[in-house]
């Protein structure tokens, strides 16, 4: 009779802090009041969404908020613009705050560098390495009253003014690799005017990534649970399939197909910053009940 694989989950994945923050205010208030808004998924994890809705969550957009008014409404990790803060003044709304302090931070030096520059003959251009559209680019290029300029890649390079000063600034959660790939990039192109990056990368998810590949590296089967629309999912997943081809993306413990446990010695569960622990356990869970021999 074949063995049980071993069944480890990645002790470096889940909920980073700025997450775990927002969820805890969240839980708070709903505890006292069994309802509270929110701009915006709390987090990239339906599951987790969902159990949270449970409790009396309810997603707004900023159509929504316009329409609100006398009520509260949480921040999410992701930050918010200057603009959102003034439309909750403006409608008597109370915001609980959750934005991540990494991101609050990035959010201030944005906004004193724009401050201070924006007055010049010559204003420097503000460049964000980050997704556009993004919740938390959102936020950053809001401090710059829409001015800033984002770019995914060193293929938007391109599209770039580089005859002018350029401060560049990253969003909080991308790839410190890709972030050196532009710098890089302007560096050999830019042939006048100053160019002044600040590494803005938050280091607790930017160091998930070499522990992430080694996780991945360690075992025979990867099960990477994460929301689909968690950009860090897919980045992260992204590198443990580079160092472990038998990796698969799912979403909870029903993507699981038992095919892919057949003589497989061991199998690694990992996530993304917004995949909760509970559901990885539930993962785990699963696969015991269905690798277990009878």
């Amino acid at each position: 009779m074949p063995e049980s694989p071993r069944i480890e989950i990645d002790s470096d994945s889940g909920f980073c802090f700025g997450v775990v923050t927002a969820i805890r205010k969240a839980e708070q208030e709903l505890s006292q009041t069994g309802s509270l808004y929110c701009l915006g998924d709390i987090v990239h994890n339906s599951n987790e969404v969902d159990r949270l809705v449970a409790k009396g969550l309810r997603t707004i957009t900023h159509d929504t908020l316009r329409t609100l008014s006398g009520c509260k409404v949480l921040l999410r990790a992701h930050g918010e613009p200057p603009s959102t803060y003034e439309t909750a003044r403006q409608r008597g709304i109370e915001i609980i705050d959750a934005t991540c302090p990494v991101v609050l931070q990035l959010q201030k030096r944005i906004k004193h560098a724009y401050d201070t520059t924006r007055h010049l003959p010559s204003p420097p251009l503000i460049l964000i390495y980050g997704k556009p559209g993004h919740a938390e680019v959102n936020g950053l290029v809001g401090q710059t009253d829409g001015t800033a300029m984002v770019i995914q890649g060193t293929s938007d390079i391109d599209r770039v003014d580089l005859s002018r000063d350029i401060l560049l600034y990253s969003q909080t959660t991308k790839s410190l690799a890709g972030f050196q790939q532009v710098i890089h990039e302007i560096q050999r192109r830019k042939t006048s005017g100053q160019f002044r990056y600040f590494d803005t990368i938050c280091r607790r998810v930017a160091g998930r990534l070499p522990r992430i590949r080694a996780f991945a590296a360690s075992h025979s089967l990867i099960l990477f649970v994460s929301g689909r629309k968690s950009s860090n999912g897919k980045a992260l997943f992204e590198q443990c399939r580079e160092v472990n081809p038998t990796s698969h993306f799912i979403s909870g413990p029903e993507d699981i197909d038992p095919a892919w446990l057949k003589s497989v010695p061991s199998i690694g569960i990992c996530g993304a910053t917004s995949t909760p622990r509970w559901l990885m356990e539930k993962v785990a869970d699963t696969l015991r009940r269905i690798t277990t021999p009878i």
